[in-house]
């Protein structure tokens, strides 16, 4: 038998998540291939799953899922001893990781196909056309070697209709591992959902590392589908949460509105990422629409208080720091908690005009939180992202920024702090930036614990805004090793950007 594994590498923020991007292309080959799913979340070892089925001889096909960062150390090693001790194996990698970085993918020697971008249709096609012994390049979305060694990579197909897509296969999934496991605690509810609802972005930014696989394309699926999916696992599985994982949920007005008026009564708090000059756009009545049907907080790009760096970044359509001070003022109104992320520390002419906005965008992020005290800041530092052929992909190239040139050399810790943009080894940032920008986001962090970590009480709240007063209204961010430490050892304090929101 030819069967086939999925395989969702570990890691520690999705800990309690539902394996989307593994369960999507299961419901892709459905009842065409036999499969199975190991999730290295829910396993103590994954390998040892895997190679018990392997040592079956029943697999020819190993499929994973590559985000970057803590997926590469179990994806690395994984995939490239399977070709070792499994060579008639064929892996085939997908996810944000494998689709930007192909080149070094198929070069290691153990990856054999990418997926570039959703694989709906082209994944049961390409494990039809290796079972013949057809060549795939007319199969869309693939990059792989030809006969030649040379690299191809095939066109891009158009997004599908997401609501005639087949339907997740949880009771399949839950075969495997039990799914109330995947249902985990967060400030949103006791048993939080994890859901994709649409695809893709319509827009350009030259910092994200969605642009080049969607190339500006969004669709998603029906307020009456999103509905549908989330009822069943209510009614099966009481969820009284869901994150949706989407690049950007709030794409269409109107379907939001009309999911949250389906969605009213049914006790559900949720949370999603948008952008703000697209929310910005919805009317008064729709974002408390939103807020009774139990909208709860909204992921959004703000990047940066300088009009000039938004430019930089191809950050589109119409948003500008005035529109972000704005807006975050106007969630207030609204009862829905905005939660701005803020890239810092983008190339520029010389060293001092980086630390210029670096001390512009710490000054920025302040007036936000004046206008907003409830906004939730969320802090990277700029990680370059292979968008060929834009202005800053072409600054950073000349600037003597590159990628690792092996495989492997992704396992380096460096580089998994890269992925998290927390560390971006970019050769025009000198630890003096990094050092301020780290310093002022522990005394922000202390002076405004985030909302999401329902273990932080309101007398540790009280106490750590006490201690770090001086240093946020005095902007003295050097050496806070007091504030470290309380962090650290008392308030065990949770970074939601890295460690997700779900709590044990």
């Amino acid at each position: 038998m030819n069967k086939l594994l999925l395989f969702n590498p570990r890691s520690a923020k999705w800990k309690h998540r539902i394996p989307n991007s593994i369960l999507q292309v299961g419901a892709s080959i459905h009842g065409k291939f036999d499969y199975v799913f190991v999730d290295g979340n829910m396993e103590i070892d994954p390998w040892a799953k895997i190679e018990a089925y392997f040592k079956t001889g029943n697999f020819k096909y190993f499929g994973v899922t590559v985000m970057p960062g803590p997926q590469l150390k179990e994806a690395i090693p994984f995939t490239k001893r399977i070709r070792k001790e499994y060579p008639e194996i064929v892996n085939i990698w997908g996810g944000y990781f494998a689709s930007n970085q192909y080149k070094v993918c198929l070069e290691s020697g153990f990856v054999d196909v990418v997926i570039n971008g959703p694989a709906d249709d082209v994944f049961p096609r390409l494990l039809e056309s290796i079972e013949s012994g057809t060549s795939y390049e007319h199969i869309e979305n693939l990059i792989f070697r030809n006969g030649n060694g040379e690299i191809v990579t095939t066109k891009k197909q158009g997004l599908l209709n997401q609501d005639e897509l087949p339907d997740l296969p949880y009771d399949y999934l839950a075969s495997f591992y039990p799914l109330k496991r995947y249902f985990g605690k967060t400030f949103l509810g006791k048993r939080t959902l994890s859901y994709h609802s649409s695809f893709g972005c319509p827009f350009t930014c030259s910092f994200c590392a969605v642009v080049p696989i969607y190339n500006a394309r969004w669709k998603g699926k029906s307020a009456q589908k999103i509905y549908k999916d989330v009822k069943k696992l209510k009614d099966e599985y009481q969820i009284d949460a869901i994150e949706f994982h989407d690049n950007n949920f709030f794409t269409s007005r109107k379907r939001v509105v009309e999911f949250s008026e389906l969605i009213m009564d049914d006790g559900i708090s949720w949370w999603g990422e948008g952008r703000i000059d697209t929310l910005d756009q919805y009317k008064d009545e729709d974002l408390e629409t939103m807020s009774k049907a139990g909208c709860r907080m909204i992921f959004c790009g703000a990047e940066s208080g300088n009009d000039e760096v938004l430019k930089q970044m191809d950050k589109g359509g119409t948003q500008s720091s005035a529109q972000i001070l704005a807006f975050a003022e106007r969630m207030s109104k609204h009862n829905i908690i905005p939660e701005y992320s803020f890239v810092l520390g983008l190339p520029g002419k010389d060293e001092t005009a980086v630390m210029d906005q670096i001390d512009k965008d710490i000054d920025f992020i302040k007036k936000v939180k004046k206008v907003n005290p409830n906004t939730e800041i969320i802090i990277y530092l700029y990680s370059p992202v292979p968008t060929e052929g834009s202005e800053l992909h072409k600054q950073i190239i000349e600037e003597g920024f590159k990628f690792p040139e092996k495989l492997e050399d992704w396992l380096n810790p460096a580089w998994e702090n890269f992925d998290l943009r927390k560390n971006p080894l970019t050769p025009w940032l000198t630890p003096q930036m990094i050092d301020k920008i780290k310093n002022f986001e522990t005394v922000l962090n202390a002076y405004y614990p985030t909302v999401s970590d329902y273990r932080v009480t309101p007398f540790k709240r009280k106490v750590m805004r006490g201690v770090s007063g001086f240093r946020y209204k005095s902007n003295i961010y050097n050496y806070p090793y007091e504030l470290k430490a309380l962090q650290k050892y008392w308030l065990k304090y949770r970074q939601p950007e890295i460690e997700g929101f779900y709590q044990e």
